[in-house]
């Protein structure tokens, strides 16, 4: 027995045993989180996993042109030779990158904003909520096709078009958990007792905004990849040789009725990973919203 399993504080396989119970109790969770773990994974061991790494660059095969899924090649090649499978794999590196930097960035703007302005009220309130509801008007995805259309086309530039129009749902929603919070007894004891605002904020106001903000930020990640993948699509995101999903689907469009292969397998890609992200965002949601929990 280790010192601290013998102090009664659970050790690495007590606390893996409580996560997979804690999981294990919401099917959604298990299945969501299992398929991320798979596209994980694949993102990682890209190169060990696809059978010609350079085929996820530029490298081309004139005699290998729209070959048919086959042993040698499993997703078939594209109008260039280049091996599906391959690209889809390194494309794992790339959309869901993509939906982690744009989650990431939006969701600390957001939050900061948000935290600020509920916690502030007043002027600072109705200034930092009134830029909101402007972007809140336009749909995310219109937004990000019109912040899209006036950046060059690149992957750096999807990731700020999809930013722009994805943080103020995190400001809304942090605004209104720091609002509510800033009105309990104990934030109000604190002033009283003279703590400083910035501790206030940072100590018991921020904690109480992290559950709802990680709940809709997992709830995101698939709508992202969506995104991402609809701009690169219009030729607005990644460009070629950028193995990326929407991408390969629209370079595959136009043979789509001769060789189905060359759109089939990069969108089955998006389907996967954004269902993989929607399942686990509901399932966290179910497990961690006290609401729903009470209704159960």
């Amino acid at each position: 027995m280790s010192a601290v399993e013998a102090i009664g504080a659970p050790g690495p396989r007590g606390l893996a045993r409580s996560l997979f119970s804690w999981a294990g109790a919401n099917p959604l969770l298990v299945v969501g989180g299992s398929m991320v773990l798979v596209v994980g994974v694949v993102a990682v061991f890209a190169p060990l996993i696809a059978p010609y790494p350079a085929d996820a660059g530029s490298a081309t095969h004139p005699l290998e042109i729209f070959k048919p899924p086959s042993a040698a090649h499993l997703f078939g090649t594209d109008q260039v030779g280049r091996d599906i499978f391959s690209r889809v794999a390194y494309g794992t590196r790339v959309s869901p990158l993509i939906a982690l930097a744009v989650v990431a960035i939006a969701s600390v703007v957001g939050v900061t904003l948000g935290l600020v302005a509920g916690f502030a009220g007043g002027i600072v309130d109705e200034a930092i909520m009134r830029v909101t509801d402007v972007f809140l008007a336009v749909p995310a995805l219109l937004l990000a096709l019109a912040f899209a259309a006036v950046l060059p086309p690149s992957t750096s530039s999807t990731i700020l078009a999809i930013t722009i129009s994805w943080w103020p749902w995190y400001a809304r929603l942090a605004r209104g958990e720091a609002a509510s919070v800033s009105r309990r007894r104990y934030v109000e004891n604190g002033r009283v007792l003279g703590l400083t605002r910035r501790r206030l904020l940072l100590r018991h106001v921020f904690p109480n905004a992290t559950t709802p903000v990680l709940i809709q930020a997992s709830l995101d990640f698939g709508g992202v990849i969506l995104t991402a993948a609809a701009l690169s699509f219009l030729g607005l995101g990644a460009q070629d040789p950028t193995p990326e999903w929407g991408l390969m689907v629209n370079e595959g469009r136009s043979f789509f009725q001769t060789y189905w292969w060359v759109v089939t397998f990069p969108g089955l890609a998006i389907l996967f990973s954004a269902a993989a992200f929607n399942l686990l965002g509901d399932g966290l949601r179910d497990r961690l919203d006290p609401r729903r929990a009470v209704a159960r």
